[in-house]
C-alpha cells in the first residue's frame, strides 16, 4: 500500500518535473548556441573592456577561426549533433507529457 502511494505522488510530480527540467535545459542549450554564434563579438568587446592595445590589434574572427580549426573535424559535427538531440528530445518530452 505505502509502495503505491508513494509511486502515485512521484508520477503525479512527473509531468511538473519535466515541464520545469526540459524548458531549463532547453534555455540552457539556447545560451550555449547563443554564446556560440556571438563569440566573436563578445571576444572583441572582452579584449576592448582590457584597455590593451595589443589586444586590440588582435583579429579575433582569425584567432576563432583558427582555434576552432585545430579540433579534428568530427567535433564539429558532434556539437551539432547534440544541439539536435537536445532541442529534439526536450521538445519531444514536453509535447509528449503534454498530450499524455
Amino acid at each position: 500500500m505505502a509502495a503505491s502511494v508513494a509511486l502515485a505522488t512521484v508520477v503525479s510530480w512527473a509531468p511538473v518535473l519535466t515541464y520545469v527540467l526540459q524548458s531549463v535545459i532547453l534555455l540552457v542549450n539556447c545560451v550555449i548556441l547563443y554564446s556560440n554564434l556571438t563569440a566573436v563579438p563578445s571576444v572583441t568587446a572582452a579584449f576592448a573592456r582590457k584597455g590593451d592595445e595589443e589586444l586590440a590589434r588582435v583579429d579575433v574572427a582569425a584567432l576563432l577561426k583558427a582555434a576552432e580549426g585545430g579540433f579534428p573535424a568530427w567535433v564539429r559535427v558532434l556539437q551539432n549533433a547534440r544541439h539536435a538531440v537536445v532541442f529534439g528530445a526536450s521538445i519531444a518530452a514536453i509535447v509528449i507529457t503534454a498530450l499524455a
